[in-house]
C-alpha cells in the first residue's frame, strides 16, 4: 500500500486527526485546506497539530492550480474539503454547491485528462444523504419517510409518518442499501459527491470508497462555529452560562461516534483491498436523544444551565437516524472501541482544559429566522 496521501481539508477536526495517525504508521501527508474562519480560530489547535509534520497547502479545491500541486506525487486522496451544516446549506446554496461540487468536480477532471499518480480515493460522505432514514410501519412495513410537513410540526406533531398510510412509525438502524433522499442542500451535495467518487472511480478505474459519517465529535473540534455539532453547540453555551433551548421535543436523536472510531474506520478504507468500490456507514451504531446529550453535558461541567424544551425547529432537520454497521464490521472488521460515556467523558474533560470562546449560537439562530427556516 502506497504511503503518500493528500487529504483535502486535512486542517479541520478528522483531517487533522487522521494526518497524525497517519504519520506515526510511516505515510508522507499532503494537507489542502484554506483554514476558514468559521472552523479555524486565530491561533488553531488543529492547524498547529500538524503545520510542521505536513507538506502543507493553503489552498481551495475551487482552484484547480491548487488542486495540481496538491497532487503531486499522490497516490491516495482522502477528500474532506467541504461546506458543512445542515441549517447553514439552506440559505447558503450557491457556496455549498460550488464547494462541494464544483470542487470534487476539478479534482476528478484533472484524474480524467492529466497525468497523475492516484491509486485510491475516499470521500468523506455523510448520514444526511438518508433523510429520514429506515423505519418499520405497522400495517405497511419498512418504509423510508419523507421529510415530515411543516403543518404537523406547527402542531407539535414532531413524529415521523409513514408514506403510505401517514401512522406513525418505529426507528430501525439504516443500512447502505436504504433509501437515499436527503433532506437538506448539504445533504444533497454530499449525495453528488459520493455519486460522483463511485461513478469516475468505476470509469478510470481507481478505487474509490464512500464513507458516510454520522455525527462524529471529541477532543479537538471547534468550539466556535455555531453551525454545526450540538456537543460543541451545547458545550460553548454552557461555558458562558447560557441556557439550552432544545429543538422539537427533545426526543430527536442522533448517532454520535468518537473521532479515535472514525479514524480508524477510514484507515481500514485506506489499507483494505475490501473496501474497494463500496460504501460504509461509520458510527456508532446507536441513537442518543438530543435532550439525553444536553442533561449528560450540564451533569459532566458541573452546570447551572437550564434546559429548556421549546417546540422550535428548523426546516431541513431529519428526526432520527442511526447507523447499522453490519457491512462494515463484516467487511473490514471495524467495530467501535468508545461507547458515547467514555466519549463524552473525553470530550468534557478536553473542553474544561479550553479557553472560553464566544457564543455566537444567537447569530446563527436570527439568521435562520430571517431565512424564514426557524419556527
Amino acid at each position: 500500500m502506497s504511503k503518500r496521501v493528500l487529504i483535502t481539508g486535512g486542517a479541520g477536526f478528522i483531517g487533522s486527526n487522521l494526518s497524525l495517525k497517519l504519520l506515526e504508521s510511516g505515510y508522507s501527508i499532503t494537507v489542502l485546506d484554506n483554514l476558514s474562519p468559521q472552523i479555524h480560530a486565530e491561533d488553531s489547535v488543529l492547524y498547529n497539530s500538524i503545520k510542521d509534520k505536513v507538506r502543507f497547502i493553503k489552498g481551495t479545491v475551487l482552484s484547480y492550480s491548487d488542486w495540481k500541486e496538491a497532487l503531486e506525487g499522490v497516490e491516495i486522496v482522502v477528500h474532506y474539503a467541504a461546506e458543512t451544516g445542515t441549517g447553514q446549506s439552506m440559505y447558503e446554496i450557491e457556496k455549498y454547491t460550488d464547494v462541494n461540487i464544483k470542487g470534487t468536480s476539478i479534482f476528478l477532471d484533472i484524474l480524467a485528462n492529466e497525468k497523475h499518480s492516484v491509486k485510491k480515493m475516499i470521500i468523506a460522505s455523510s448520514r444526511s444523504i438518508y433523510g429520514e432514514g429506515k423505519y418499520k410501519c405497522v400495517k405497511d412495513g419498512i418504509v423510508y419517510p419523507n421529510e415530515r410537513t411543516d403543518e404537523n410540526m406547527l402542531k407539535g406533531d414532531f413524529n415521523v409518518k409513514c408514506p403510505v398510510c401517514q401512522e406513525n412509525v418505529e426507528l430501525l438502524a439504516t443500512d447502505e442499501d436504504s433509501k437515499i433522499h436527503p433532506s437538506s442542500i448539504y445533504g444533497v451535495t454530499k449525495q453528488v459527491q459520493e455519486q460522483m467518487f463511485m461513478i469516475m472511480g468505476k470509469s478510470l478505474k481507481i478505487p474509490a470508497v464512500a464513507l458516510r459519517y454520522q455525527n462524529v465529535y471529541g477532543a479537538g473540534q471547534s468550539l466556535s462555529n455555531p453551525y454545526t455539532g450540538i456537543l460543541s453547540i451545547f458545550s460553548t453555551r454552557i461555558k458562558n452560562n447560557n441556557d439550552i433551548n432544545i429543538f422539537e421535543d427533545g426526543k430527536e436523536s442522533r448517532d454520535f461516534v468518537y473521532i479515535d472510531d472514525v479514524v480508524d474506520a477510514t484507515i481500514l478504507a485506506i489499507e483494505k483491498d475490501e473496501a474497494n468500490g463500496e460504501v460504509f456507514n461509520v458510527g456508532l451504531g446507536k441513537a442518543i436523544d438530543v435532550l439525553t446529550v444536553a442533561n449528560t453535558l450540564i451533569h459532566a461541567y458541573s452546570s447551572s444551565s437550564k434546559v429548556t424544551i421549546s417546540g422550535n425547529y428548523r426546516l431541513g432537520d431529519i428526526r432520527d437516524n442511526y447507523a447499522d454497521l453490519s457491512k462494515i464490521r463484516t467487511k473490514l472488521g471495524f467495530k467501535p472501541k468508545v461507547s458515547f460515556e467514555q466519549g463524552i467523558e473525553k470530550f468534557t474533560a478536553w473542553v474544561e482544559q479550553q479557553d472560553i470562546v464566544e457564543d455566537n449560537y444567537e447569530k446563527s439562530i436570527n439568521e435562520m429566522k430571517e431565512k424564514g427556516l426557524y419556527k
